[in-house]
């Protein structure tokens, strides 16, 4: 091997190792933190840790899977029970809001919410007020912002954001037409269709969840 090729080697192993530190660190800092910004972490990481080479960011993919690792080893004992909070709540609210056909995205639906996470919804109306109007009518306080969602380079529109709490708990609504209901948006960490939920889907995420507590409550007494 010549000194050029080892020297290449050398470069792309160093490479990627500073890849998964910066992984590590931006899936700790989205834990223990509450960022969400896949980018926003990535950098802090990279700042934190003195990488300075671009390269050495990893994909958001990258980061969403040092979180769910990150979550396995230290936070077993606390996650699912956090997770399993947001999805029956998730479950309440969708049936409350069935008349604009709700959708559960985002960390409760993957699997990776936290102490820190809001139930993320997709709300659908063709007047986006309705929405506004039914919550305010029922004595739900609600904040308003706008967020950008992509569908590829180039179509990037906007959407009205709902945010309110209830038992305690954030829920950040995001009002959409009704034809989105055709075509999800990309998600964040690996640019494909974001994955979404009907009220359905996620009565049977708990159903299954209920099923892997028994299954390791059972494992652990037969240890």
């Amino acid at each position: 091997m010549s000194r050029g090729d080892h020297h290449r080697i050398h470069a792309h192993d160093r490479l990627q190792r500073n890849r998964l530190r910066v992984a590590q660190e931006a899936a700790r800092l989205m834990s223990e933190h509450g960022i969400r910004d896949f980018h926003h972490a990535k950098l802090k990481a990279a700042e934190r840790l003195g990488i300075l080479d671009n390269q050495a960011l990893p994909r958001n993919l990258e980061v969403e899977q040092a979180l769910r690792e990150h979550q396995r080893l230290f936070l077993a004992d606390s996650q699912p029970q956090l997770l399993r909070q947001r999805r029956e709540a998730a479950v309440e609210a969708m049936r409350f809001l069935a008349a604009f056909e709700p959708r559960l995205v985002g960390s409760v639906l993957e699997g990776t919410a936290d102490a820190h996470s809001a139930v993320c919804l997709h709300v659908y109306s063709d007047d986006p007020e309705a929405v506004t109007l039914y919550l305010r009518e029922r004595g739900v306080p609600i904040e308003t912002q706008v967020r950008r969602l992509r569908y590829s380079r180039d179509e990037q529109p906007e959407y009205p954001v709902l945010l309110f709490a209830a038992d305690e708990l954030p829920f950040d609504l995001t009002v959409l037409p009704r034809d989105a209901l055709r075509q999800a948006p990309l998600d964040r960490a690996d640019d494909r269709p974001m994955r979404r939920a009907s009220l359905a889907q996620v009565e049977m995420l708990l159903d299954e969840d209920v099923d892997d507590t028994f299954e390791q409550r059972l494992s652990a007494a037969l240890r």
